[in-house]
């Protein structure tokens, strides 16, 4: 089966530039706290898998779970939030590493989930931003690329689990939607 997109929207060799670039900034900003990094999976694990190799303090991983599309292209408003820590969180600063910040639903959701957790700080890296999709009141603190709204596969991102290892993001063709 021949992958069926309308472009190739952000090339592997600016993804893994703008990674770096995050890594450096991050490490910068917690060089004197523990940090925990947390993969929302499923779409953000390549993305934190080189995210955290880019950094240069120590850290401690964990994941969980989130997701409000199901087998759509457009965000059902609904976002089912599975804690899948081993870690404890509490009194922790805590990153949440995301694919990509659309309407804001589901990172806002986290976001509350971790504050109610009692963590001592929590911020946003998401390696896609779409600011014209945003609902929520909710902006990353940390983004890779501003794109505008088109739905994007690849670099762990899905459509029906589709696509998923492609080294660049693409825009998928309305078609295969």
């Amino acid at each position: 089966m021949a992958f069926d997109f309308e472009k190739i929207l952000i090339e592997k060799h600016t993804i893994e530039k703008r990674v770096a670039e995050l890594g450096k900034k991050i490490s910068s900003d917690y060089a004197d706290e523990e940090l925990m990094a947390i993969c929302i999976l499923k779409g953000s694990i390549l993305f934190f898998a080189d995210l955290i190799r880019c950094l240069s303090i120590p850290v401690k991983i964990d994941f969980i779970k989130a997701s409000s599309y199901g087998t759509r292209t457009s965000t059902s408003g609904k976002v089912k939030v599975d804690d899948l820590l081993s870690e404890k969180i509490k009194g922790r600063s805590v990153i949440l590493v995301e694919d990509i910040v659309d309407s804001g639903f589901t990172i806002k959701r986290i976001l509350d989930f971790f504050m109610e957790q009692g963590v001592s700080d929590v911020r946003v890296c998401t390696l896609l931003d779409k600011p014209d999709r945003r609902v929520a009141d909710v902006e990353p603190d940390y983004s890779g690329f501003t794109i505008p709204d088109e739905f994007v596969v690849g670099y762990g991102m899905d459509f029906d689990q589709r696509y998923r290892n492609l080294p660049y993001i693409a825009v998928l063709k309305e078609t295969e939607k």
